[in-house]
């Protein structure tokens, strides 16, 4: 099959294409048949080595947490799940490829097509694990650094089911974007603290960091002190006393049904950029160079 891979870490000119095995599933895993495969800025940095302390990856290696496609195999022990049907979920083995494993899968609806359905699986559980870590509440604001990427679109529009109002920084171009999406939008950068009172004068209750590019210490100020503020990206976060969300609970294949359902429906928007899969390279370096709004995402249809 073919597949993305990389056999030592650096830029973007490491990845390949490559013919390799067609993986075969094991017990408790399917085989899916890629239509679009997730990326993520994840991805750039475990390609760089500079995860390699936390994240440590055999190579060669096959890049991509997330999936949407068609089960063509199960291992053994799989009950719920039959050859032929469409899935999103999170790979095994990575999703830069014809073919992947995975353990953790949920319905694809009818309504909803591969590259909509794949913006889903990493992006829904980190925003709704974090408003859970933050205990984001009806009634409350909540400030979000970084909110127009992939995270963020659908954090946003958690919160606000949630019944809370958010407050989202980003840069010139995405300020209607954001709005669009239900958040109070403004610039990031120098007067941020400034800028988010004037819009929240009573203060924010929490703040979700998905940006990781110096908004912390604003957050302490506009918080009073380091309760409810948690990163996804700042790696400063345990030097200033602030939780980190490292992603480290199993997803939820059920959670995901229901956001799968909801984005089928109308009531959860995404927005996506896609390249052919031959382009990953390209991809990541949009993905790494920021400012990404929505999702981006590789096909291979």
């Amino acid at each position: 099959m073919k597949a993305i891979l990389f056999d030592r870490f650096g830029g973007t000119e490491v990845l390949r294409e490559a013919d390799i095995e067609v993986p075969q599933p094991g017990p408790g895993q399917v085989r899916v048949r890629v239509k679009a495969a997730g990326l993520n800025a994840l991805d750039g940095k475990i390609r760089s080595g500079a995860l390699e302390a936390l994240f440590p990856t055999p190579l060669p290696a096959v890049p991509g947490r997330e999936l949407a496609g068609v089960v063509d195999a199960l291992g053994e022990g799989v009950r719920d799940v039959q050859v032929g049907d469409e899935v999103l979920g999170w790979s095994d083995t990575g999703s830069y490829a014809e073919y992947a494993l995975a353990t953790i899968v949920a319905p694809k609806p009818a309504g909803l097509d591969w590259q909509h359905a794949v913006a889903l699986p990493v992006a829904g559980e980190t925003a709704e694990r974090v408003l859970n870590l933050l205990s984001v509440t009806a009634g409350e604001t909540v400030l979000m650094h970084g909110a127009a990427g992939a995270v963020g679109t659908l954090a946003v529009q958690l919160a606000a089911a949630r019944g809370a109002r958010v407050i989202g920084t980003a840069g010139p171009a995405n300020q209607e974007y954001l709005a669009s999406l239900g958040a109070a939008a403004t610039v990031y950068g120098e007067g941020l603290v400034e800028r988010v009172r004037a819009l929240a004068p009573d203060g924010v209750d929490a703040v979700f960091d998905l940006a990781g590019k110096g908004a912390l210490e604003d957050s302490i100020t506009l918080r009073g002190g380091t309760e409810r503020i948690v990163t996804i990206a700042d790696f400063r976060a345990q030097q200033l006393g602030i939780t980190f969300a490292s992603g480290s609970q199993e997803p939820s294949a059920a959670r995901l049904a229901a956001l799968a359902q909801d984005a089928a429906a109308g009531k959860v928007v995404t927005t996506v950029t896609a390249y052919p899969l031959a382009r990953a390279a390209a991809a990541q370096q949009v993905s790494d160079a920021g400012h990404v709004r929505g999702k981006l995402v590789l096909t291979l249809d």
